[in-house]
């Protein structure tokens, strides 16, 4: 083998060692971390989403089922006059989803999952608005005054219940069942 190829070679088994290191360092600290009592998040400090929640079984749990946009204007004539584009109609759930929360004493702060489904937007080619979600989910998630970043994911569907919908959010939400509990 020429000398420039077992130096590339080397460089390749000393780079994977490292991360093999670093990942098995880093499972060691995560299943540690399993052993809270409190709701912990898994992932990249850099990503706006947790790649996993555990949630301890000291915790109850709500699953909101899907939810989509209020109505802004009921003699609109387009979709976007009815309802707002997929950012306007992901904020109108969010929102309806933080009064709803707050109802039970809860805030989106115990929000340990979102299921999201983006539909098609005329406006987009008649492809989903995926930037839209992002956009308004970076209003609520992974902020100053709610730095939760829950596990989450997105589809893009055919089509939801309406063809005005753009959006439909489903949530899961933990919280802790010492004297903050959840009203009916």
């Amino acid at each position: 083998m020429k000398k420039p190829m077992k130096s590339i070679i080397a460089a390749a088994v000393i780079g994977i060692s490292l991360i093999a290191g670093f990942s098995f360092a880093y499972a060691g600290n995560e299943k540690d971390e399993l052993k809270s009592d409190q709701v912990t998040f898994f992932g990249s400090p850099t990503s706006a989403i947790s790649s996993s929640v555990a949630i301890p079984n000291s915790y109850n749990r709500i699953l909101f089922s899907g939810t989509v946009a209020p109505l802004l204007k009921k003699d609109g004539k387009t979709t976007y006059e009815r309802y707002g584009n997929t950012e306007k109609q992901a904020i109108g759930i969010l929102e309806k989803l933080k009064a709803e929360l707050k109802t039970k004493g809860l805030s989106l702060a115990d929000v340990t999952y979102l299921r999201v489904y983006v539909a098609p937007d005329p406006n987009k080619g008649d492809a989903p608005d995926y930037q839209g979600w992002f956009e308004a989910y970076a209003l609520f998630f992974n902020t100053k005054e709610n730095p939760v970043k829950t596990a989450r994911s997105t589809v893009g569907v055919e089509s939801l219940v309406s063809p005005d919908y753009l959006i439909e959010i489903e949530a899961e939400v933990a919280y802790k069942n010492n004297g903050r509990q959840a009203n009916k």
